[in-house]
This record gives C-alpha cells, sequence and structure tokens, in this order.
C-alpha cells in the first residue's frame, strides 16, 4: 500500500514528484530548477455516501490565469493557521491542514475556448444528448450469474453495443488504434507525439444494473427509452456509466475534429462486468494492459467515482475524488450437527448455535479508529477548515485532535454521534446479509449457515477480519462442543460431539484487501486533477460561488479500478456530477442524467485531456 500522505510537512520540504509527468531528458534540470521550492500537500477527505457515489467536502484557495499544470501551477497561498483555528477559513485562504491548488486550465487556451464555445451551442448539444439516449437504449445488463464470455448468449447485445460506438465515432475509430479484448471489452490507444511520457488511462464500463421486470410500470419513461425530454436523458445507464462513457468518446472526437494530437498517448478501456463481478471485463483488461504497457506503464488512472457538492454551506463546492477504496471480504459460518427428527430435539440445533455465532458476532463489532494518516482524518480536516456549516464543536475538536490524542478520541465518538455513517467510514464494518438452514419443520436441521459481508478499513486487511471472526467465534464452538476450522485451518475447540463449525471464503473469493492510497501531494497527479476540477466548475456557465475545495476521500464501495493496482500507483475515482444530476440516484427505478449536467462532463473530459497532455 502506498504510503499516506504528510498532515503537516516540514516547511523547508521538497518534491520531484511531477518529474515523471516530464521527458526524461528533462528532468535532471526540472529538478534542479525547482530543488528548495516547499512541497505542500493536499489532505484527504473522506466520502458520506454509500457505494460509488460519496459525494464531499471543503472549500478552496484559487487563483486568476493560473498558466501551464507543471510545478508552477501547484503553488499554494500562504498558509493561514500556524495555530489550530476555530473558525471556518474563506476559499480565498490556505491551510496546512488542508492545502489546495488554484484552478488548471489548459494551456492550449484558444481550443479549450473554442470547445466552450462549440459544447455551448444547441446543435452540438442535441447530437450530444442522441448519442447517450442512443447508448441507454442498448440494454447492455449485467447478471451474477453469466457464465464466461463465449458460453452465455446474453453476451452477445454487448457486439450491438461496440457496433454502435464504432458507427457514432467516426473520427475516433479511424484515428486510434482499437482493440477488443475478450470479445467484448473496449480498449482505444490515442498515440501521443511523446513517446518519453507515459500514457494516461481513462476508464468507463459498457455494462448496466438489470432492470427489475416488476419495476418497468414504475418507470416514468420505459428503462431502456432513451428518452430526451428537454431537461433529462432517461434511462437504466444514463448516469451509471453510459454517460462518462460516452462523455469521454465525444470529448476525443471533438479535440481530434479541432486537429488535436496529445504530447503524451492516451488510453480508454471499458469493461464488461463492473456491475457483477468483473472478471470478464476488469479482469481480463487488467492482464492486456499490463502486458502491453508494462508495470506502472502509466502515468494515472480515471476512472468513474465521487463528484462535488455543497455539503457545508451553499457557497462552497466540495468536490471529492476517491483516492483510496475499502476492501472486500464475504465469510461464511457453516454449523454441522447431527440430524434427527425433531420430537427429540437437543438443547441446540445447528440453528440455534448459528444464531448465537450471529448475535455474538453483531455484538462485538470492529472498533472504529480515526489514524492521523488516514482518510476519514484528513478529510475531517477539510470539513472543519472550510465548512462554513460545519459544527463548531466538532471544528474545535478537529483542529485540537491534530496534536492532542484526547481531543481525537473525542473527535471519534462526536463524528460517530453526529452521524452514524461515521461508523462505516473509521472502521470495518460487518453485515450479516444471507442466511438459511433446515428442510422440513419436523426434521433436525443437518446443516446451518450465514454469509457475513464485510468493507475493511483502509487500515486493516482480510487476516484481521478473519481473526476478528476467530477471535469471538471460538468461545461459542467451545461452549457448545464443536469443532472448528477456521478458513482451512484447525483449531482446538471442543471435542466435537455436537458437531462442526467452518468459516471460510464464501463463493470460493478470498476477499481483496484495501486498495493502495494515492498519493495526494500538491505535485502529485492529484493537483492536475483537483485543479481541472476547479477549472471546470468556475468556468461553468451560471457559477456563483464564493470557491471550490478538492479533497480526496475513501470510497465504501469497489469499481474496475481494484483490477489496476499494478498499472499505477495514481488512481483516482471521479465522475464530475453533482447528487442533483440524477433524477433518482442509481440502481433504481427512473434512473436519468441532467442534460445539462452530461455537458459538464464532456467540458471535464476535455480539460483533463488537454491538462495532462502538456508537458
Amino acid at each position: 500500500m502506498s504510503e499516506a500522505p504528510l498532515l503537516f510537512p516540514p516547511d523547508d520540504s521538497n518534491s520531484d514528484d511531477l518529474l515523471f509527468l516530464l521527458p526524461k531528458s528533462r528532468k535532471d534540470s526540472v529538478a534542479n530548477q525547482h530543488r528548495g521550492s516547499r512541497l505542500r500537500w493536499v489532505a484527504v477527505i473522506f466520502s458520506l455516501s454509500l457505494a460509488l457515489l460519496a459525494y464531499h467536502i471543503l472549500a478552496a484557495a484559487w487563483f486568476e490565469g493560473l498558466p501551464h499544470w507543471h510545478i508552477s501551477c501547484c503553488r499554494s497561498t500562504t498558509a493561514s493557521d500556524r495555530r489550530p483555528s476555530t473558525r471556518p477559513l474563506p476559499p480565498s485562504e490556505n491551510s496546512t491542514a488542508c492545502p489546495q491548488v488554484g484552478p488548471l486550465f489548459p494551456k492550449h487556451r484558444g481550443l479549450d475556448s473554442d470547445l466552450d464555445d462549440l459544447y455551448a451551442s444547441g446543435a452540438f448539444r442535441s447530437t450530444a444528448y442522441d448519442l447517450l439516449s442512443g447508448a441507454v437504449q442498448i440494454p447492455t445488463e449485467s447478471y451474477d450469474d453469466l457464465l464466461p464470455v463465449g458460453e452465455d448468449t446474453r453476451w452477445n447485445i454487448f457486439g450491438v453495443f461496440n457496433d454502435y460506438l464504432e458507427q457514432s465515432f467516426p473520427l475516433l475509430y479511424s484515428t486510434l488504434n482499437v482493440a477488443k479484448v475478450n470479445t467484448y471489452a473496449m480498449v482505444y490507444h490515442w498515440q501521443g507525439s511523446d513517446d518519453s511520457l507515459l500514457p494516461v488511462l481513462l476508464t468507463a464500463h459498457e455494462d448496466v444494473v438489470p432492470v427489475e421486470p416488476a419495476t418497468v410500470d414504475d418507470w416514468i419513461h420505459p428503462p431502456y427509452s432513451g428518452v430526451y425530454d428537454g431537461t433529462w436523458i432517461w434511462g437504466r445507464g444514463s448516469c451509471d456509466d453510459k454517460s462518462s462513457l460516452i462523455s469521454l468518446l465525444i470529448s476525443v472526437e471533438s479535440l481530434i475534429e479541432k486537429g488535436f494530437t496529445p504530447s503524451r498517448s492516451f488510453v480508454l478501456a471499458f469493461g464488461i462486468d463492473e456491475e457483477s463481478a468483473g472478471t470478464q471485463g476488469a479482469g481480463h483488461l487488467a492482464v492486456y494492459l499490463e502486458q502491453t504497457y508494462g508495470k506502472d506503464g502509466f502515468a494515472m488512472i480515471l476512472d468513474e467515482g465521487g463528484g462535488y457538492n455543497t455539503l457545508y454551506g451553499g457557497d462552497v463546492i466540495f468536490a471529492a475524488p476517491d483516492t483510496s477504496e475499502k476492501g472486500y471480504l464475504d465469510a461464511r459460518v457453516e454449523v454441522s450437527t447431527p440430524g434427527g427428527h425433531s420430537s427429540v430435539p437437543p438443547p441446540h440445533t445447528a440453528i440455534g448455535m448459528l444464531s448465537s455465532m450471529i448475535t455474538a458476532l453483531e455484538a462485538h463489532p470492529h472498533e472504529p479508529q480515526l489514524p492521523r494518516e488516514g482518510t476519514p482524518f484528513l478529510a475531517t480536516q477539510c470539513f472543519a477548515t472550510y465548512g462554513p456549516d460545519y459544527p463548531e464543536d466538532l471544528r474545535q475538536l478537529a483542529a485540537h485532535a491534530r496534536t492532542s490524542d484526547a481531543a481525537l478520541e473525542e473527535l471519534k465518538a462526536g463524528l460517530i454521534a453526529a452521524d452514524t455513517v461515521y461508523a462505516a467510514m473509521l472502521g470495518t464494518t460487518q453485515a450479516v446479509d444471507l442466511i438459511k438452514g433446515g428442510v422440513k419443520v419436523n426434521a433436525l436441521p443437518e446443516r446451518a449457515d450465514a454469509v457475513v459481508n464485510h468493507r475493511i478499513a483502509e487500515y486493516s486487511s482480510v487476516e484481521d477480519v478473519q481473526q476478528h471472526m476467530l477471535e469471538v467465534l471460538l468461545p461459542i464452538a467451545t461452549e457448545f462442543n464443536l469443532t472448528l476450522d477456521a478458513f482451512g485451518r484447525n483449531i482446538s475447540a471442543g471435542v466435537g460431539s455436537a458437531g462442526h463449525v467452518t468459516l471460510s471464503f464464501a463463493w470460493g473469493s478470498s476477499g481483496l484487501e484495501p486498495s493502495p492510497v494515492t498519493p495526494t501531494g500538491l505535485n502529485d497527479p492529484f493537483g492536475i486533477l483537483a485543479g481541472t476540477i476547479k477549472a471546470t466548475l468556475t468556468s461553468a456557465e451560471g457559477y456563483d460561488k464564493k470557491g471550490v475545495i478538492v479533497t480526496p476521500m475513501l470510497a465504501l464501495g469497489n469499481t474496475d479500478t481494484s483490477r489496476y493496482w499494478n498499472l499505477t500507483r495514481h488512481i483516482f475515482r471521479y465522475a464530475h456530477e453533482a447528487p442533483g444530476d440524477s433524477y433518482n440516484g442509481l440502481h433504481t427505478v427512473n434512473e436519468a442524467r441532467l442534460a445539462e449536467a452530461f455537458i459538464q462532463q464532456i467540458r471535464f473530459y476535455t480539460k483533463f485531456i488537454l491538462n495532462t497532455s502538456d508537458e
């Protein structure tokens, strides 16, 4: 796992972090030129919403007329918090607790301006809406029980979708090198002019969550109609994730049409089963990409993820790309006992014993923690530093918790008391989601099992979860005189006359460790992403806020990026959208994308490509 960023770096710290983005021939000269310049680190925030859409946080210092994205872009204003502050800072001031970069506009200002004008035109918007509508009309549903590609005809619809993309983006298909991986996953290589620069990987997924047939009549417009009603584009996938996929392709097509050739190469990769196992799409793509570009072969990755919001005051926009993801483990608890007629029962049946074990697990949840080097603590610093409406008691605790262990414990308790979602943010969660046992009312159950879903904290591990379950359940197994196997290990418990309990990985999966934490220094690629987000928001028509804060956060769910850890240390999960940009959320009835928000996604991807392309 990558080392977490420092909260308070020394004033004389230096950084050459951006040099990996420069040609090899320039690294030494740039390093010497900037040696001695102060390093400012971006403090990290943390997700307040579930799954992939945790939108958040704080207000940022932004700068007019900022030039090019290399080291000079990442300067910060004079720090205002040499001592802990208990008042919110205005977004025009910077802070060592939550440092910021300014808006980063592409050096190709004329091209950027021309494209903004194009994207504002009625003709362009009509075409863009039609492209997303057409994509939504192809029901690329992803099922949990899909067999591998080639063994299940339900994959065939992805061929129709691939054909639609080729017909819709002729310039892109004639300019980029296009490859199909495992038949339907797509890879597009846009060759840059400078091979010494590592490419950037932009990802999305083709598949959507199936529509429950019983809910079809609950939709305002049919789920695969793609209706544009003048405000919304309706249908499954309009938000998750075809809006990102189509806006990426529109951005590239538009840049090609304007004659733009990037300095660095770009790779677009689209999975086909992100909503289920990810094995047929991102699993195959990860192998292909590492074989083609090598380990650590990309400068950065941008995938779907968090967005922006006005969480702690309407005058400040808080944008929150995910820079890490929680781990994942489904663990099965199975109790096996002798059968028999229920007229002569033992004191405890297999179901009763399993119930005691479930009760014990729920009585002993994982203890939440708030380490200072972790994302939740750094996120809290951003909330407290810039949130105008952040609770004053928590703001004061956050300031003192930087140095006081007692205040840190009070802050942890205060956060959980303020909102129970913080318990999920600050620790490993466990939820007993599946249970079964018994086949007939007059027969003693010979088997009973439950599956416990875990989302593993950033600072924890799969092994920690296994050990926790063993420590909680071993005394109960001993009490019931059960033998016990824990994840392939025989553990001494009772003599076993009453039966046996097995702890195992459900579904044959050994779980997923928490992701590496993406570096968030201002001179890291994070600074480029943050500056691009600010430039897109502050230059949007109708922008009327006091400022924008960009702060990293922890995703509670997982994306296709969980397969891509070998490709780069710099993985970002961000969808340029606000909660109001979707009509009714995701994975439910009446999924719809606000048409204007779709245009803003196109603007964001265009600026991001231009900024990361520049030398």
